[in-house]
């Protein structure tokens, strides 16, 4: 694919006009729709929705002859707050800004694609000079609109494909089957996976991909497999590791989709009286500070989330203007010893 199909001339904005022709309505018409205001029959609600996302239309809530320049604005969108992984990203972000003229606008997309296409576009009508946004996977819709548009586009925490504009993060598929490597030359034969809904969470996912390769190399595989349909906690990491010992009383180590669910794991085993590292050893993924104050320090996987967020910030602040070429920056993950496995 050529450089000019990946980037197309930002300075092309799809006007209100090319929508209304295609989706048959008046300008007027799409104007109600894209500021929700008014009533509008659902057919042509849908039918100019259609056309938006065809075209990547992006709302331009900037008047006269502020439209054509950039805001100081940076549009950062995480799929969770639920434990400490992304807010340290975002405290990397917050580092990386300090002493300059921007300020971060935040959302929560709940690993969830269609919010996520809403908050992109949302945040683009304000034509920010950049968008930070989490992972390489989006819906088609919000992946053109990130493509057309005017500011500089980081996909942070995976460089495991080709970005948009820039990448920065690790290769998770690595990472996965690295963790597997070194338990494979700890001696253990014997695995079984606890995970979180994994079903959205593409990095979580090229994990187990890399896992199941090391496993296979060697001959061997995942005896059972424990997965919630919820997203992760401490609490569903133990109720999870509870199943899966039920299932496969044999499983001597359990590699957890993330720390979360890893320190489950552990309270599991204090509760059932299972000696850990003996009975079942644990491995995780994130390097949480939690799992380093445990009475035996988990043994886990270390990414480097700060950094990710000052990168991204830092690859911004010292352009305002897109590479030719798609750039990644691999941040590096690094094991963690630990105690349980």
């Amino acid at each position: 694919m050529k450089s000019k199909d990946r980037l197309p001339d930002k300075k092309s904005k799809v006007t209100v006009r090319e929508v209304a022709l295609l989706a048959q309505v008046s300008e007027t018409t799409v104007s109600r729709i894209m500021r929700k205001e008014g009533s509008v029959a659902n057919e042509t609600r849908e039918r100019v929705m259609n056309a938006v996302r065809e075209l990547g239309y992006v709302p331009n809530r900037l008047a006269g002859s502020l439209a054509s320049l950039n805001t100081n604005l940076v549009g950062v969108l995480v799929p969770s707050l639920q434990n400490i992984v992304f807010p340290e990203v975002l405290r990397g972000i917050q580092a990386g800004l300090s002493g300059s003229h921007m300020q971060a606008v935040t959302s929560v997309t709940d690993y969830d694609f269609a919010t996520e296409e809403s908050m992109v576009r949302g945040l683009l009508a304000w034509n920010p000079a950049a968008v930070l946004v989490t992972g390489l996977n989006h819906n088609e819709a919000t992946s053109r609109m990130l493509r057309q548009s005017s500011g500089r586009v980081v996909e942070m925490m995976e460089v495991d494909s080709e970005p948009i504009d820039v990448a920065v993060g690790m290769f998770h598929r690595s990472a996965g089957y690295e963790t597997a490597r070194y338990l494979l030359q700890k001696g253990y034969r014997h695995f079984g996976y606890v995970a979180h809904d994994i079903g959205p969470d593409r990095r979580a996912r090229l994990r187990h991909e890399g896992m199941a390769q090391a496993l296979s190399e060697a001959g061997l595989g995942f005896i059972a497999e424990s997965r919630a349909e919820t997203p992760s906690s401490i609490g569903i990491g133990k109720v999870m590791t509870a199943r899966l010992l039920e299932r496969a009383p044999d499983v001597k180590v359990a590699i957890y989709s993330n720390d979360d669910m890893a320190v489950g794991g552990v309270f599991h085993c204090m509760e059932a009286g299972l000696s850990i590292g003996s009975d079942l050893s644990i491995f995780g993924f994130n390097g949480l500070e939690i799992g380093r104050h445990l009475p035996q320090p988990l043994s886990t996987m270390r990414s480097n989330r700060f950094l990710i967020g000052k990168t991204a910030i830092e690859q911004i602040l010292q352009s305002p203007e897109r590479p030719a070429e798609p750039v990644r920056i691999d941040t590096g993950f690094e094991i963690v010893e630990g105690a349980t496995a």
